[in-house]
């Protein structure tokens, strides 16, 4: 043709070598109207025939492929492979043309395979498996060995060079790429740890102050591990410091379907004392204790007459207190309680007593776990255990305040 187009401009009156100048003019002309050609006919009328027939699928997949833009990336290609197989019509600059076409086509192959793994990435997510085992630092990390190859490909093909020559010499700065990608080396295996040791989820609850996390994970990256705090901001943490660092995942409690309440309040000691008979009549009438007493009241006195007690004395053979009758009082309450799992670790117990009282510890778990009703049943119970200390006749610890102190200097014959 391009002989053909040569004569032709010859017998027409144009010398040479004019007319050999315009004969490649005129077939680089038609080369990039056909490449234009290529561009819209791809663009415009199969692009737009896919679109048409990825909305009326039934399956998923391939509008995720759409919407990420894997087609129309692929698109570009049609113009860069006209301009590749035209390339022979220019026979001093065909090299050139061609390691320029494979260079542009290497870089559009690696946005389509970006493309690509983005939309795997999507359609991994719809399945519940994503929670447990995400798979987005893996992705990211083959992004980046696509990256890293297409690179490769493309420095090759403009020096025209084999590729595995220009990785001999990438081979010699190994150390260099290594100091280059550390945090991302140390990154991908502390995402591999984190999944096969099935340490962390999204949707987790995780708790770190080290780095201000106290929330929900949100998205587990190849470099960062992203936290929805309770107060609604967003921290950011290093994924290798999972691994390096300590921190508390509350899953565990979310799948035993209860929330821990472990609480203490402090008991003045000198309000602790035998029950006398009077006290006991008392405490019979509270619904809760009306079983526990009798039955402990006759156990008592079973054990005191074998035993030969002279009971006219408190302190001889065995007495209920205040305290341990509260103490079972506050059993029988939370046993009764609505919200407190009775099928969980439930202990009310004395801690060693210290300079501040004698603490006596709930250890118990809430059948509700969201943070407000948890913190309203745990409030519910210890409005209701604080209000029955009077009628115990015992006090809570506290240190005295500017109150205590003025109702004391204001008593006759204190302080003048």
């Amino acid at each position: 043709m391009k002989d053909l187009l040569n004569e032709w401009l010859s017998g027409a009156g144009i010398g040479q070598p004019y007319s050999l100048y315009l004969t490649e003019l005129v077939i680089a002309l038609v080369v990039v109207v056909l490449a234009i050609v290529a561009n819209h006919i791809a663009k415009k009328r199969l692009l737009k025939a896919l679109g048409y027939i990825v909305r009326k699928s039934k399956t998923t997949w391939d509008d995720v492929l759409f919407e990420r833009g894997v087609f129309l990336r692929l698109s570009h290609l049609a113009p860069a492979l006209v301009i590749y197989f035209s390339a022979a019509a220019f026979p001093q600059l065909t090299d050139c043309i061609q390691r320029l076409s494979i260079c542009y086509m290497g870089i559009v192959a690696i946005f389509v395979l970006d493309s690509a793994l983005s939309a795997l990435l999507d359609i991994y997510a719809t399945f519940e498996v994503s929670k447990e085992r995400p798979i987005k630092g893996y992705v990211q990390v083959a992004k980046t060995f696509i990256y890293i190859i297409g690179a490769v490909i493309v420095i090759s093909a403009l020096m025209g060079r084999s590729p595995w020559g220009v990785l001999s010499g990438i081979g010699a700065m190994t150390a260099i790429l290594l100091l280059i990608f550390k945090d991302s080396i140390l990154a991908l295996v502390a995402s591999i740890q984190l999944a096969s040791n099935d340490m962390i989820h999204v949707g987790d609850w995780i708790a770190m102050p080290k780095y201000g996390a106290d929330g929900t994970v949100t998205d587990i990256s190849l470099n960062t591990v992203k936290v929805q705090n309770w107060n609604k901001t967003i921290a950011t943490i290093p994924t290798y410091a999972l691994i390096s660092d300590s921190f508390t995942n509350w899953r565990g409690m979310e799948e035993c379907g209860g929330r821990r309440i472990k609480r203490s309040l402090n008991i003045d000691m000198t309000s602790i004392k035998f029950c006398t008979d009077e006290m006991l009549k008392k405490f019979e009438r509270f619904q809760l204790l009306t079983q526990y007493i009798g039955s402990k009241t006759a156990e008592i006195e079973e054990y005191n007459e074998a035993h030969l007690y002279n009971t006219s004395e408190l302190i001889n053979g065995r007495r209920l207190t205040n305290i341990g009758t509260f103490r079972a009082y506050i059993v029988e309450y939370l046993k009764q309680h609505p919200k407190i799992r009775q099928d969980m670790t439930f202990l009310v117990r004395h801690l060693p007593p210290t300079e501040h009282g004698l603490p006596i510890e709930i250890y118990v778990f809430s059948g509700d776990q969201a943070w407000a009703n948890y913190e309203g049943i745990q409030a519910d119970i210890f409005d209701h255990i604080m209000a029955s200390l009077p009628l115990f006749e015992l006090r809570v610890f506290q240190y005295p305040t500017g109150q205590d102190v003025k109702g004391v200097l204001g008593k006759p014959g204190v302080g003048n």
